[in-house]
């Protein structure tokens, strides 16, 4: 018996939506992170994107647990001398919560072309609307 290993064109792709209100953000990025590699599949194939596809809705309602909403910071760098920004995650989450969350999952996918195509099927809105209703995607329920 041979090992089956699944072919990137022969997957069929989904869409799933997760509801981020009132979840933990590093929880809800941990799932998103899990179906964007397509680990919850029995065909799973690391070498192979067999992920799906995910919506994040209502990022703005995800908590911090903890102390770090006041001490967690994004550092990112300008690329001149000194010019090293930082933002607390208090202020990053009120502006801009979308990219508090593609930062999380960002961080938990790998860092090489496979990790970059799956965060390119991740979508995160701030709100509870999101524009992808003609991919009739699936709510994600299930918990890890």
């Amino acid at each position: 018996m041979s090992t089956f290993m699944a072919k990137a064109d022969e997957i069929e792709k989904k869409w799933y939506v997760i509801n981020a209100a009132g979840k933990p953000l590093g929880r809800v990025a941990a799932q998103a992170a899990t179906i964007l590699r397509g680990k919850h599949r029995p065909q799973y194939t690391p070498g192979v994107d067999c992920g799906e596809y995910v919506i994040i809705i209502n990022a703005k309602d995800a908590v911090l647990t903890g102390n770090k909403l006041q001490q967690k910071k994004w550092y990112r760098h300008t690329g001149y001398i000194g010019h090293l920004k930082e933002v607390s995650y208090k202020d990053l989450m009120e502006k801009r919560p979308e990219k508090a969350m593609e930062l999380a999952v960002s961080g938990m996918l790998p860092h090489n072309t496979l990790g970059r195509k799956a965060l390119k099927k991740l979508r995160i809105y701030a709100g509870d609307q999101h524009e992808h209703a003609a991919q009739t995607p699936v709510e994600w329920t299930r918990e890890f």
